[in-house]
C-alpha cells in the first residue's frame, strides 16, 4: 500500500478557543494515538486533498517538527454544511501489529452476464482487512469471469494472501443484474423457440 506525506505544526492550545483559531487559518486539528503518548498538530484543509477526495486508500507519514510517525486515517469529522473537515484522527502503526483498514476493490475479468446484456452492479466498493502493512495491497482483485446474470461475487469466495477479510463472507461484493434489453432478449428467444416448435408440429 502507498504512503502519503502529510507535514503538520504542534499544536499550543486544545481548547475550544484555540480550535476556533486553527480552523480560522484554514488548518485542521488533528491528533495521533496508538503507541506511547497522543500527539496533537494541526495540517492545512487543502493538504488533505490527495488523502481523503480519492477512490484509494493510503498509509500516512506524519511529520510535526522533528517527529515522524506513520499512521492510517482513524476518524474524520466533517462539517454538515461545507463538508470541510473538522478534526481528523491518526492511529499510529508499526511494522510489527497487524491493522485493519479498507482495501478499494478492482473488478477483472469478462462477465459473461454482461456480454449477454446483463449489468454490473458494483455493491462493495472497498473490502475491511486484517494483516501486516508489509502485505497491505494497493488493491484486491475480484475476477468476474464466470459471473452470469442474476448471480454475485461474495466476501467468501475471495481470499487475499497474508489477510484476513473482516466483512461477511455473505455480503456480495459485485453482482450481475437483469436489465430490459436482457429481459427483451430473454423474451425474444422464447417467442422464437415457441415459433419454431409451432412449425415443427405443422410439419
Amino acid at each position: 500500500m502507498k504512503v502519503i506525506a502529510l507535514k503538520g505544526d504542534v499544536r499550543e492550545g486544545l481548547g475550544k478557543s484555540a480550535t476556533k483559531k486553527v480552523r480560522s487559518e484554514g488548518k485542521v486539528p488533528c491528533v495521533i494515538y496508538g503507541k506511547g503518548e497522543n500527539h496533537h498538530f494541526s495540517v492545512y484543509q487543502a493538504d488533505f486533498k490527495n488523502l481523503i477526495y480519492t477512490p484509494n486508500t493510503y498509509l500516512v507519514q506524519v511529520t510535526v517538527g522533528d517527529t515522524v510517525k506513520l499512521a492510517k486515517v482513524q476518524e474524520l469529522q466533517y462539517h454538515p454544511v461545507s463538508e470541510d473537515i473538522l478534526h481528523a484522527d491518526f492511529y499510529e502503526v508499526d511494522a510489527a501489529t497487524p491493522i485493519s483498514i479498507a482495501v478499494p476493490v478492482k473488478v477483472v475479468g469478462n462477465s459473461p452476464g454482461v456480454i449477454a446484456g446483463g449489468k454490473l452492479q458494483l455493491k462493495i466498493k472497498k473490502l475491511n482487512v486484517l494483516g501486516l502493512i508489509s502485505d497491505l495491497p494497493e488493491f484486491i482483485e475480484v475476477n468476474i469471469d464466470t459471473l452470469e446474470i442474476g448471480k454475485s461475487v461474495k466476501v467468501g469466495e475471495i481470499s487475499v494472501d497474508k489477510l484476513t477479510l473482516l466483512d461477511s463472507a455473505n455480503n456480495s461484493i459485485v453482482s450481475c443484474i437483469v436489465t430490459r434489453a436482457a429481459k427483451s432478449a430473454g423474451t425474444a428467444s422464447v417467442e422464437e423457440e415457441e415459433e419454431e416448435a409451432t412449425e415443427d408440429a405443422a410439419e
